[in-house]
């Protein structure tokens, strides 16, 4: 009985987080840079940004580690930039470029930074 009811608990709890789920998947840019800017006011406020802030430093992470320093074309300020800064700045840069709303999200962020940051040779 107590296995029965721990397994029904289990699967309501499961049953909450999937439509959650579906709210973070990135089908393209322009929900990237909804959850990027999720005001501070929304429930799930952490839990987006927090989502937004991952997928900027993983996407920058992999770009770093799969491309050489002489290949990179992004090449953010030596004194450094905070993931809100950059999540900031590509919402703006998305709302003025509604035509890459479409776009992948990583493509589409991967553009903002070449524009914002260029590497300088």
């Amino acid at each position: 009985m107590k296995l029965q009811l721990l397994i029904g608990a289990l699967a309501l709890a499961a049953a909450g987080p999937v439509a959650a789920q579906e709210h973070y998947r990135l089908h393209n840019a322009a929900e990237l840079a909804r959850l990027c800017a999720t005001p501070a006011s929304a429930s799930d406020h952490v839990t987006a940004v927090s989502f937004c802030h991952g997928v900027l430093a993983g996407a920058y992470g992999y770009f770093v580690s799969a491309t050489p320093a002489a290949d990179r074309f992004v090449c953010p300020p030596a004194s450094g930039l905070t993931r809100t800064q950059v999540a900031s700045g590509f919402v703006s840069w998305l709302k003025a470029r509604p035509q890459y709303n479409n776009d992948g999200a990583i493509d589409a962020l991967f553009r903002y930074a070449a524009e914002a940051f260029p590497c300088k040779r």
